[in-house]
């Protein structure tokens, strides 16, 4: 028997003795859990805003109330997000009769401080009401508000911030397609498409109409009762829950009742249902924000390097499993629009295929090294075809974010951070550099 045989075998031996014949691997991180957060006046005080939330979106309970109270204002209808420095912000009616609307923020929730008024330059503006954050998937930050003027009904308005510090405001543009008198419209964005629900103040019916832009034209595609909720709701606000369906709750402000509905699509719904736990009768006018783990839908994406401008991309398109990806002047081509598909049982993390040939994103070798090249190769579901988006704030866009193999924790990267075109994709250590800062154009 040859030494290096009798060495194999006395080292399965003690493999087999100890029962290590392999570590064990690390347990899975729990995955974070999402918070729902609802905002809203209430029927005792139009000057003080109550904090909700909620685990499923469904039966909330109160964080603090009141929770902000304005300089010397009403704060109806106080619509909230999270922005890309991390903080939350409110937009909210200050009076019945205004030319402006407010903004509040906070950094936890509970302690919140006025940020500014937000002036209405439109000529014979006589209400500013229900003013409605949207992000929209160009990471452009917009405040939609119903506004009226003498003499006229109301219609919505895009406001869009200038600056991430939301203290700048380009000029309001009317959406078009609104021709009847609609308020407390409400607007989200699935897939290519704008849906945008509205309350016919002459009806009283929340209506449901679509664009193909922000600004419009809209086209209704629900009116009347076409929903079966019947009449006399306001206030609706639409949030997109965990497992990917939709939920509109609506103020039912006749009968001191609050409900909530759901949806698959945004254009078939269930019956409504009264919102439990006491809140009914006693929230009005209020929206609701996940604040959570990354979106897990599916969608397909460019994948722009921040320290070069270029896209990832497949060099000439090939079909050729372990060809390494590179960053190219951005073009629009198959070669560099990428799927986005969950991994189940997870948050925030996807394999990347693109669309061209149908090959995954994949660390070479199921390396764990530095400098381990990023290859297409036939997808097959192994951890070195997983990449977590881990958001990255420090350039104030909520769409950068780090792709982290999920079996190395190392993040793709520009190799010595090159700007030239055909600069090669590896993985490395994750840092702060802009090489591997990762802002996608089609995240949901």
């Amino acid at each position: 028997m040859t030494r290096r045989l009798l060495a194999v075998l006395l080292l399965a031996t003690a493999a087999g003795a100890t029962g290590a014949v392999a570590a064990p691997p690390p347990p899975a991180a729990a995955a974070p859990t999402t918070r729902y957060v609802f905002t809203a006046f209430t029927n005792s005080s139009e000057s003080n805003m109550y904090v909700y939330t909620s685990a499923d979106a469904r039966t909330f309970t109160l964080l603090k109330g009141p929770a902000y109270t304005p300089p010397g204002t009403l704060v109806r209808d106080p619509s909230i997000m999270k922005h890309t420095d991390g903080r939350y912000y409110v937009v909210y009616t200050t009076n019945w009769e205004d030319n402006k609307f407010g903004i509040a923020s906070s950094a936890d929730l509970v302690n919140w401080s006025f940020h500014q008024h937000v002036n209405v330059p439109v000529a014979g503006v006589r209400n500013t009401w229900a003013p409605e954050w949207f992000t929209d998937s160009d990471g452009s930050v917009n405040v939609i508000v119903s506004i009226s003027t003498n003499g006229s009904n109301f219609r919505p308005y895009r406001f869009r911030a200038t600056n991430s510090a939301l203290t700048a405001w380009a000029a309001p543009v009317a959406l078009t397609g609104f021709a009847s008198n609609h308020i407390d419209t409400f607007i989200v964005k699935s897939g290519s498409t704008y849906h945008a629900f509205t309350k016919q103040e002459t009806t009283k019916y929340v209506e449901h109409a679509t664009a193909p832009s922000l600004n419009g034209p809209y086209t209704f595609v629900g009116t009347g009762n076409w929903s079966g909720w019947g009449n006399f709701l306001e206030g609706q606000a639409v949030v997109r829950l965990d497992n990917g369906s939709w939920r509109i709750f609506m103020d039912g402000y006749t009968v001191g009742q609050y409900y909530y509905a759901d949806s698959t699509d945004l254009n078939t719904w269930t019956a409504k249902q009264i919102v439990p736990g006491g809140l009914s009768g006693f929230i009005r006018h209020g929206t609701v924000l996940r604040d959570g783990p990354v979106d897990v839908s599916t969608f397909t994406s460019t994948a722009v390097v921040q320290h070069s401008g270029q896209c990832l991309d497949v060099p000439n398109g090939t079909a050729t499993g372990g060809t390494q990806l590179r960053q190219w002047g951005c073009n629009g081509t198959s070669a560099q629009s990428f799927q986005f598909r969950p991994v189940a049982g997870t948050t925030d993390t996807y394999t990347v295929v693109n669309t061209g040939n149908g090959l995954c994103l994949d660390v070479n070798g199921v390396s764990t090294a530095n400098g381990a090249a990023v290859i297409q190769w036939s997808c097959n579901g192994g951890a070195n075809q997983q990449f977590t988006l881990r958001p990255f704030t420090g350039l104030g866009n909520a769409r950068d974010f780090q792709l982290v193999a999920r079996h190395s924790n190392r993040c793709v990267d520009i190799s010595d951070a090159a700007t030239s075109a055909g600069a090669l994709a590896i993985q490395w250590d994750c840092g702060t550099g802009r090489n591997q800062i990762w802002r996608l154009s089609g995240k949901p």
